[in-house]
C-alpha cells in the first residue's frame, strides 16, 4: 500500500480473512486486532462478531498472548517486570491480564541477578567505575523495567558509589 492510498473497506468475510492474515503474521492482542479491524471494516458492526469468532476458534486469547509475551520479553530481551507490564499495556492488553501475566512470568526470578546480566550484556567493555557510564547504566536499567533497589544492587558489583546514583537522579528530576 503506497503513501496516501486508503485501504479498501472490507466486508464481513474479507474482514475475517484479514484478521486471520494479521494473526498469522505475528501474535496480537484482542485490542490490537480490534484497532486493525476498525481501520478496515466497511461496517463497524462486523468487528465484534469477527472478534468473537476469533476467540471462539481459539485464535485470539489475551491471557495466552500476555503470558507468552511476558516470558519472551524476560528471556529474550532480559527486561524487568515493570517494562514487560508497560509493554503489555501498550499492546492493549487489559490491566488485570497484564498484571497477572507479568507476575506469573517473574515469579521466582531474582531481579538483581537479571539486572546484573542486563548490565553485563549492554555495557560489555565499558568501565562502570567511571561516573558517566555508571549513571547511564542506572538509567538503562530503570528504562528496562528494573526497580531502583535491583539496579543499585547490580551496579554495586562495578562501583562502590552506585548508591549515590539514585540520589543524583532524584535531584535532577
Amino acid at each position: 500500500m503506497g503513501l496516501g492510498k486508503k485501504a479498501a473497506a472490507l466486508d464481513k468475510e474479507s474482514l475475517w480473512a484479514y484478521a486471520l492474515r494479521s494473526l498469522g503474521a505475528r501474535a496480537l492482542s484482542a485490542g490490537e486486532v480490534r484497532v486493525k479491524l476498525r481501520a478496515r471494516a466497511a461496517d463497524p458492526a462486523d468487528i465484534e462478531p469477527t472478534l468473537s469468532r476469533l476467540k471462539e476458534y481459539g485464535y485470539l486469547n489475551d491471557e495466552r498472548f500476555a503470558e507468552s509475551y511476558a516470558v519472551a520479553r524476560r528471556d529474550n530481551q532480559g527486561f524487568g517486570r515493570f517494562r514487560v507490564l508497560q509493554d503489555l499495556r501498550k499492546r492493549r492488553v487489559a490491566g488485570t491480564v497484564a498484571e497477572k501475566a507479568s507476575a506469573s512470568a517473574f515469579a521466582g526470578v531474582d531481579e538483581t541477578a537479571q539486572a546484573l546480566a542486563f548490565v553485563e550484556r549492554k555495557f560489555r567493555g565499558k568501565d562502570l567505575s567511571e561516573e558517566k557510564y555508571l549513571a547511564s547504566a542506572y538509567r538503562r536499567l530503570r528504562a528496562a523495567g528494573f526497580g531502583s533497589g535491583a539496579a543499585i544492587a547490580a551496579l554495586k558489583r562495578f562501583n562502590a558509589r552506585a548508591e549515590e546514583i539514585e540520589e543524583v537522579e532524584e535531584t535532577e528530576e
